[in-house]
């Protein structure tokens, strides 16, 4: 028989079961933020009909994207979580409460090339709020509110970068150079990667003046505070756009104060995208983090279902990259894997008590203790060995005398304390112990 060596596809995403119970544990605490803040959950197929999903790419090439045919069915893997929420929207609009608020956690698709927090197969955690017809801004920074309160409830520090796309918009229109609008915004999107004067030469390319192109990259140098703003591009031109934008960021402004949000600053180099987004955009960034590596961010679009309906949905959402955040914590030796256990209590078996034993993991699972019994082990010594091994930090020890007693001895493999305890004192003392531990 020739065996297969057994490999995964580069790219996709694979962990061992105690990193997966850690991003569980991530992602619950993210979940049950969105539920707190009145966002329902939503669950979209994987596969999606090619034309939904290629109807409004985003930007994606279509070379990244996973399509192939099951008999006369064109198909598509979904590579982000927006489409499939436009046509989820669009079918069901007259079902829906609007604003209608949503969360989607799961895995996407992108047959790009792998590389440092990228990947083939990862998770998306986004969050949308969309209106009918009309969507305040109070929304926008709803959005921005709901991402800050993510990390907080993941004990990360995380600074918020916010903008508004016509600021910008509206220079370049005052430029009167919105025919290029997508190329400039491509260029300004890069200015962290190429030097300023390769961006010069490539805005004189669309055909801006050396001052243009210095005003405009001068403009993408702006951040602080809202009042800093205000002081430096308030009165830099009149374009109608310009000022709709200015005005937008001063209504999100005190609706972030009203919220209480603390941890974002006002920096008009945010961009995201070429096209997708219309208002605000934010970035968020890990604070103290070694590398300055965005892990989420989000904005405002003001026609999300538009390729599917002539209503007007606009929307607002926001999207933790929770992949790269969980794989950059893993390699920061963020989590604390030695108090991360599977198991709260092994059940080691001598004499013939086997059977005694699985009944007390009955019970003990019962009252919702994570109990085991090493019943594969020959000897008390391996089963011992075992318990060391999976870093067990109770042990239950029952023999013939403990069952008739009722009172067993619990062993701390920690600290080697060993008591006589009842089958009620041991699960009231792992449960305080557990929730000492959550703290």
């Amino acid at each position: 028989m020739n065996l297969t060596t057994p490999r995964k596809l580069n790219g996709f995403w694979e962990l061992m079961p105690k990193e997966e119970l850690l991003f569980e544990k991530l992602l619950s605490n993210i979940k049950e933020t969105f539920k707190q803040n009145c966002f329902l959950p939503l669950d979209t197929p994987v596969l999606e009909y090619s034309d939904i999903l290629l109807a409004k790419s985003n930007g994606v090439s279509e070379k990244e994207i996973y399509r192939f045919t099951k008999g006369d069915t064109d198909m598509c893997m979904r590579y982000d979580l927006t489409v499939p929420l436009a046509r989820f929207v669009a079918m069901h609009q007259n079902e829906l409460n609007f604003p209608f608020k949503r969360f989607q956690i799961g895995k996407v698709y992108r047959g790009e090339r792998p590389q440092k927090g990228r990947f083939r197969e990862f998770y998306q955690c986004d969050a949308d709020i969309i209106g009918s017809e009309t969507l305040s801004v109070v929304a926008d920074a709803e959005c921005i509110m709901l991402f800050e309160r993510c990390f907080k409830a993941l004990n990360l520090g995380v600074q918020i970068r916010i903008s508004n796309r016509k600021v910008l918009g509206g220079f370049i229109e005052s430029l009167k150079k919105e025919d290029v609008s997508t190329e400039i915004f491509i260029i300004l999107d890069k200015l962290d990667k190429i030097p300023k004067d390769d961006a010069v030469a490539q805005l004189k390319e669309l055909g801006l003046s050396d001052s243009q192109a210095e005003k405009l990259i001068g403009l993408t140098k702006t951040n602080g505070s809202l009042t800093d703003i205000l002081k430096k591009v308030e009165n830099l031109c009149e374009n109608e756009t310009f000022q709709k934008g200015i005005d937008e960021l001063k209504a999100l402004d005190r609706s972030l104060k009203s919220f209480d949000a603390k941890n974002y600053v006002y920096d008009l180099s945010v961009i995201r995208g070429h096209n997708y987004y219309t208002g605000t955009v934010f970035e968020g960034f890990l604070q103290n983090n070694e590398e300055t590596i965005a892990i989420g961010g989000g904005g405002r679009y003001e026609n999300l279902c538009g390729y599917f309906t002539e209503k007007k949905m606009p929307g607002v959402g926001m999207s933790i990259g929770i992949t790269r955040l969980f794989d950059i914590l893993l390699k920061q030796n963020y989590f604390d894997t030695n108090s991360l256990n599977e198991i709260d209590l092994a059940i080691i078996n001598f004499d013939e008590t086997l059977d005694d034993c699985l009944n007390l993991v009955s019970k003990f699972r019962e009252q919702k203790i994570n109990a085991d019994c090493f019943y594969e082990n020959q000897t008390f010594k391996s089963k011992m060995k075992e318990a060391n091994r999976r870093q067990v930090k109770y042990v239950l020890i029952v023999g013939e005398d403990e069952i008739k007693e009722k009172t067993y001895t619990l062993k701390n493999m920690q600290t080697s304390e060993q008591e006589k305890l009842s089958f009620e004192e041991i699960v009231e003392k792992i449960k305080s112990d557990r929730m000492q531990t959550q703290k």
